[in-house]
């Protein structure tokens, strides 16, 4: 679907682009390993969106995506992204994946091929500078595109995306209705939110509950294909990366801690605080069908379908994850710790 023009969205883009916030630190980095929900949990993958960030109310956002254990894709809009770098770190550290959505959020089929290259360009740069990554996703800005956009692209090493279904929260819809809209969502397909609108944050806990009663889970947006696929891209994990196993708990000279956290009908939070060395590497052990879907601030690899090695990447000595229960509701992870 392609909308021709948003005057609110254009509106509260311009209010909010000045406002900023900082969030708490945390980091689950763009190509970070994690491990997807088993076939059984999730039947397919959608792609949640949100446009215009960042704003005001992006760590809003982010803590509600948070809490619900979902990661997401951020459209970010050049001119916000240069105004607040550390809000769009904070994107990355909570687990989303950030990408282009042109400089000033114009109407770029009507300039020239020039100034299309600076909007993108210049857009790829602000992202870079902020995070170290380069994007690989482009919206264009109102789902306005043409051939010569797509050549800027292209050159540019962007994949397009525009959307399957329009939530209509630049158009003021409300909380229900924009559930009602995820409610649509099919395996592969993408919706359109919007960063910085109070109904979209208040949508995040239901859309969950529709997409779980659903078997159909967040993923990733392929650079590929422009579609939804499984975090890690498609790929499930049967082997990978073997550390050396833990004798005992202490693990040498630094421990381990479980801290449990929100608990919904189909999975859970988890929280881990490592001591003693800054150091670490902690294994983490399921039991048998769960598994991680989502993981924050540490880098993930996998030994076995529930056994993760978990190493730092810069966020401190706390990480911590999603699992999902896949029919085991009683089990719950051990962790062990050990030096490098």
């Amino acid at each position: 679907m392609i909308v021709s023009t948003r005057p609110l969205r254009r509106r509260l883009t311009t209010l909010l682009a000045v406002a900023g916030a900082v969030i708490a630190a945390g980091a689950t980095v763009f190509a970070t390993g994690t491990h997807s929900a088993s076939a059984a949990a999730c039947n397919g993958y959608v792609g949640l969106t949100y446009d215009d960030g960042p704003t005001g109310s992006t760590s809003q956002l982010l803590n509600a995506l948070r809490s619900n254990g979902v990661r997401a894709t951020m459209f970010n809009v050049g001119q916000n992204v240069a105004g607040n770098p550390g809000m769009t770190q904070q994107q990355v550290s909570a687990g989303m994946w950030v990408a282009n959505h042109s400089y000033t959020h114009a109407h770029l089929t009507q300039q020239s091929q020039s100034q299309m290259q600076s909007e993108l360009s210049r857009t790829q740069d602000a992202i870079r500078n902020a995070t170290g990554q380069t994007p690989r996703l482009f919206r264009p800005p109102y789902g306005e595109t043409n051939g010569t956009l797509r050549g800027v692209e292209s050159s540019l090493g962007l994949t397009e995306v525009l959307w399957d279904v329009d939530s209509q929260d630049w158009n003021g819809a409300s909380t229900a209705a924009i559930v009602q809209a995820a409610g649509r969502l099919q395996n592969g397909q993408v919706i359109l939110m919007h960063d910085g609108i109070q109904n979209t944050i208040n949508a995040i806990p239901q859309i969950m509950q529709n997409l779980t009663s659903r078997n159909l889970c967040p993923g990733m947006i392929s650079p590929q294909t422009g579609r939804a696929v499984a975090p890690d891209g498609g790929t499930q994990p049967t082997g990978g990366p073997t550390s050396p196993q833990p004798t005992n708990g202490g693990g040498g000279s630094c421990t381990a801690t479980i801290v449990p956290g929100t608990v919904w009908g189909d999975r859970y939070n988890t929280t881990v605080n490592v001591s003693g060395s800054s150091a670490w590497i902690v294994t983490v052990t399921l039991t048998s069908p769960q598994q991680i879907s989502t993981t924050w601030n540490a880098n993930f690899t996998w030994s076995a379908s529930n056994v993760a090695t978990v190493r730092p990447n810069g966020s401190g000595n706390s990480f911590g994850f999603t699992t999902m229960m896949n029919g085991n509701s009683g089990a719950r992870p051990s962790v062990s710790c050990r030096t490098s």
